[in-house]
């Protein structure tokens, strides 16, 4: 295995592949076929970057070609790069305009393993013709105060219906009592979402009956469904409600056996795209993975939603370029500036740097972090922007408003229709959405620490005999038979589900 990377021919650091010590030597091959040896002048962690040329203070520090800041002050090569001698060279917002890529013009570089759109997986064909890869009934509540009400359900749900449907799952929340205005419609659109999901074959909604978020309000949100699908309770109107509830969850699961698995094309698909708990190997293993998964799906006639908006400062000129349209331009552009203003508004700085365990792992600012984390799209065409709470109708590579903490952004993932989410991490993580929640490790050492939360090793990229074609070829077999009911992800044999939804606005 290399000792380093170097990325891009125009990078001016390379990315240690194991722990260096100060005093080893790099050898880089010069344009005319000479070699130059840079020696490092102190330790340089695994996923860590070094500088290979000398860079003056306010220059740019460069890694997958393109700025990841600035240096701070002069650099000599064989230094340690890192958020102690570099900073970001982004402020303020930006004037945008639409340059379509290669993508977009008819030069897509996605790379598609052959037979893959020919491809099925057995699937729920639900009556409007949606698509879940689960037959689960879920219990959504309308507000938190009946968050322990529905936890009881579901428990007595699984103890009485076991075998008929693939579980009964509650997702708490402490949402719904006296939200107001935009605040309220942000938590009334998840939930609406959520409650439309496929993955449900049935969904009982529960209220409580003094809340804002009233069941009749709720329930005119959904539109049209069909007639078995939804049921609805208002605890305060029953005698019993966890009797009355149980009734109403035996009729779900009625309808619920009436679907059964069958062939479906890979383009019906909805696959999410997240990383969380980064690191220096992000960039370079899973999320390149993820992102010729992506171009897979796609190209296929699927559907990959991609999130954590403030995630994508830095590098958001490159989803922009490859809008389908110019309309879907003004999108992105209104995604991007909108997320801004919302740092504006509360008074945070736009450009935070990452979080400690980004650092610790090696990424060193915002621009790398967004660089990095926007190789989770591949190279598809953007053909749509979806706003919080919205459902996915577009196929192809959709962009979804959501920040980037884990929780909120998996559930909005959910939210659009991903009945998938791949997640990327260098530090690791046990949780998991609504959905099935695949984690892949950005490093073997992950991997084999953390077996019980790791679905996938990607960190296996840095092995010279493993090719991208034949990890990804992997991987998406791994997706079917997820998909297919033939295996499930760590989340769920753990029984690890959770929601968070995006707050932002006032409480009584």
């Amino acid at each position: 295995m290399k000792s380093w990377i170097r990325l891009h021919p125009s990078d001016n650091v390379v990315v240690a592949l194991r722990d260096l010590a100060a005093g080893e030597r790099i050898g880089l091959e010069l344009p005319d076929g000479g070699q130059e040896t840079i020696v490092l002048k102190e330790e340089v962690a695994k996923g860590h970057k070094v500088l290979i040329r000398p860079a003056a203070a306010g220059e740019d520090v460069i890694k997958f070609g393109y700025s990841i800041g600035k240096a701070k002050v002069p650099l000599e090569p064989g230094v340690w790069v890192h958020h102690h001698n570099v900073r970001t060279g982004l402020s303020g917002k930006l004037e945008y305009r639409y340059e379509p890529g290669p993508e977009v013009t008819g030069g897509s570089a996605a790379c598609v393993p052959e037979g893959f759109a020919e491809r099925t997986f057995a699937g729920y064909v639900r009556e409007n013709g949606d698509v879940g890869i689960r037959n689960e009934l879920w219990i959504l509540n309308t507000v938190g105060c009946i968050n322990k009400t529905c936890e009881t359900l579901a428990r007595m749900g699984n103890d009485e219906l076991a075998g008929r449907v693939d579980g009964v799952y509650h997702f708490a929340h402490p949402y719904g009592c006296s939200q107001l205005g935009d605040d309220l419609k942000h938590t009334q659109a998840f939930l609406s979402a959520l409650a439309l999901h496929p993955n449900a074959g049935g969904v009982l909604v529960v209220g409580l009956g003094c809340e804002n978020n009233q069941i009749d309000e709720f329930r005119t949100l959904l539109g049209d469904f069909p007639e078995g699908r939804i049921r609805f309770m208002r605890a305060q109107d029953e005698a019993d409600e966890l009797e009355k509830g149980m009734e109403l969850l035996e009729e779900l699961a009625a309808y619920a056996e009436t679907f059964k698995r069958e062939p479906v094309p890979v383009s019906r698909l909805k696959i999410g795209l997240k990383c969380g708990g980064s690191d220096g190997l992000s960039g370079i293993t899973a999320n390149p993975l993820v992102g010729r998964i992506a171009d897979a799906v796609t190209a296929a006639g699927g559907t990959a939603l991609l999130t954590e908006v403030p995630e994508m400062f830095g590098a958001e000129t490159i989803l922009m370029n490859r809008a389908a349209d110019a309309g879907v331009f003004e999108r992105i552009v209104r995604l991007i500036n909108d997320f801004k203003q919302y740092f504006i508004d509360h008074g945070q700085e736009i450009y935070e740097n990452p979080s400690p365990g980004n650092k610790a792992g090696g990424i060193s600012t915002l621009e790398e972090k967004s660089l990095g984390c926007t190789q989770k799209g591949g190279h598809a065409v953007v053909t749509d922007v979806l706003p919080y709470g919205t459902r996915a109708s577009r196929p192809g590579l959709n962009l979804v408003q959501a920040p980037g903490n884990d929780l909120v952004s998996v559930s909005a993932l959910a939210a659009a229709g991903a009945q998938i989410v791949l997640f990327t991490t260098g530090r690791g993580t046990p949780f998991g959405g609504p959905v099935p929640t695949m984690k892949l490790s950005t490093n073997s050492e992950l991997a084999a620490r953390k077996a019980n939360w790791i679905d996938f090793d990607a960190g296996r990229l840095l092995d010279e005999a493993v090719t991208m074609d034949s990890l990804a070829a992997e991987l998406l077999d791994f997706i079917l038979d997820i998909a297919s009911g033939n295996a499930q992800t760590k989340n769920e044999r753990t029984g690890f589900r959770e929601i968070a939804i995006f707050k932002d606005g006032v409480i009584l």
